[in-house]
């Protein structure tokens, strides 16, 4: 479990969320929505450890992550920043293997061991027939689930992805989702992402955190946020609400803005 304990968070002394607290479940898809600069990304990025707070604490299992080490804290928590950089001659393979890193002694190499779970991520996001591609030459979808399967080579208990479906077209997009869905279902592990489509987070999501004004507006189950009443005082917007009984969640359809900002 993730407590996050009364944090203040900001850049270079512009306080973006204060004295905010939570509690992030285990085995669950927990999605971060809200309006743009509403603090959506700066909490992912405390979170991750790449921001730390002015005040307050996060804690994982009842430990600071400010007192855990890097590596050990690799090992179990893997991120994926939504910009990433790597050279376009990388093959797919390569990149899956940067997820042993935090298990490799220094200047030691990758044993079978590694090997085997590269292998095994690969299987997992269903590119072992892509292993010998170049990272560039992939589709869209296809390089989101290259990173995703060097995060699961990672074999750690939490995933963290910011926009994963950023630029992607649609058929992309539900892609990842549902790779994102199974290995939470398969692997339990605990998942926790920034999504800017309300559809997208009700439909694969356990927990939503609707955001505002750098705090939580609601936190609950994707039912009991996707609600209109929700909607207008997070994104100012009326919206229609559907129920999908097929994949049992609810659908919105934004009909105007509310009031103009």
């Amino acid at each position: 479990m993730i407590q996050v304990n009364k944090i203040k968070l900001g850049y270079d002394n512009h306080i973006v969320i204060d004295d905010l607290s939570l509690e992030i479940e285990s085995h669950k898809i927990t999605t971060i929505i809200g309006a743009n600069g509403c603090g959506k990304s700066t909490l992912l990025k405390s979170l991750a450890r790449y921001l730390r707070p002015y005040e307050g604490s996060i804690l994982l299992d009842g430990q600071n992550v400010d007192h855990i080490k890097h590596q050990q804290l690799a090992k179990r928590m893997a991120v994926l920043p939504q910009i990433r950089h790597i050279p376009g001659d990388v093959k797919v393979k390569t990149l899956v293997s940067y997820g042993r890193y935090p298990y490799m002694r220094f200047g030691k190499r990758l044993q079978s061991e590694d090997f085997e779970i590269i292998d095994w991520a690969l299987e997992k996001t269903g590119l072992s027939h892509m292993k010998n591609r170049r990272v560039s030459t992939l589709s869209g979808g296809e390089q989101q689930r290259a990173w995703i399967a060097m995060a699961v080579a990672q074999k750690t208990e939490i995933l963290i992805l910011d926009e994963p479906t950023t630029y992607l077209d649609i058929a992309y997009q539900l892609e990842v989702l549902e790779l994102v869905q199974d290995l939470n279902r398969e692997l339990k592990l605990t998942i926790i992402m920034v999504l800017h489509d309300i559809n997208h987070a009700a439909r694969y999501s356990h927990r939503i955190i609707a955001m505002k004004d750098g705090g939580i507006h609601t936190y609950n189950t994707s039912d009991n946020v996707v609600k209109s009443d929700v909607l207008e005082d997070v994104f100012n917007i009326e919206a229609r609400m559907f129920d999908d009984d097929v994949n049992d969640c609810v659908y919105v359809i934004p009909q105007k803005i509310k009031r103009r900002l």
